[in-house]
């Protein structure tokens, strides 16, 4: 028997509500008993090749304020430029780094944090380096559909004017909200969804 094609229909989409927390990081939403600790909130361990660094920075709305209920993930090469993946893993990726996080929004300040090792150059599709770049995901509420977008590192200057994602930027003004802050030892990447400082979102 023949099934009509309109029989199943797409599901609505549907902003993140408080749920995602609770699904994606139970321990931080004080869920316990689920896991043991919330994936995705150790990317290293003290065999980690590579040089550490803190990742920091907050999700801001179109007003400028910090969004408080943001859930941001992360992904990444190893210091040598491979991914922790099934195609990289023949004795190439470092087995001791996930490439992979997952941070919830500080629910006072907002602010995500990130412990993990300044990733390597890679291949563009056709062969040309990438600079060491950071990609992340963002959803939170009134985002139906997770965000895309990268951090790129600013003592990375040389590597970065010829990188294949950053030359394809059309206005060359925006290219700077894809560029972090050093702040001591640490790196800052805020994200602003709406306004004058956009950051520059992929559509992947």
């Amino acid at each position: 028997m023949t099934q009509p094609l309109n029989y199943f229909k797409e599901t609505p989409s549907q902003t993140a509500g408080p749920y995602v927390h609770i699904g994606c990081t139970p321990n931080f939403s004080g869920v316990s008993g689920v896991f043991h600790e919330d994936l995705g909130i150790s990317m290293t361990n003290d065999q980690t090749e590579g040089h550490r660094i803190t990742v920091r920075g907050m999700v801001f709305d179109g007003k400028g304020a910090p969004l408080k209920d943001a859930l941001v993930e992360i992904w990444q090469a190893d210091a040598k430029g491979f991914y922790n993946s099934p195609s990289e893993m023949r004795g190439q990726a470092d087995p001791n780094f996930t490439g992979w996080g997952r941070c919830a929004g500080h629910m006072e300040s907002g602010e995500f944090v990130f412990e993990t090792v300044k990733p390597g150059i890679v291949p563009f599709k056709d062969g040309r380096p990438m600079a060491p770049h950071i990609t992340f995901w963002i959803v939170s509420r009134g985002i139906n559909v997770g965000l895309h977008t990268r951090m790129y590192f600013p003592d990375e200057e040389t590597a970065n004017a010829t990188d294949p994602v950053l030359t394809r930027i059309e206005h060359k003004s925006r290219v700077p909200t894809l560029i972090a802050r050093k702040e001591g030892d640490d790196y800052r990447f805020d994200i602003h969804l709406q306004g004058d400082n956009e950051t520059v979102f992929f559509d992947i």
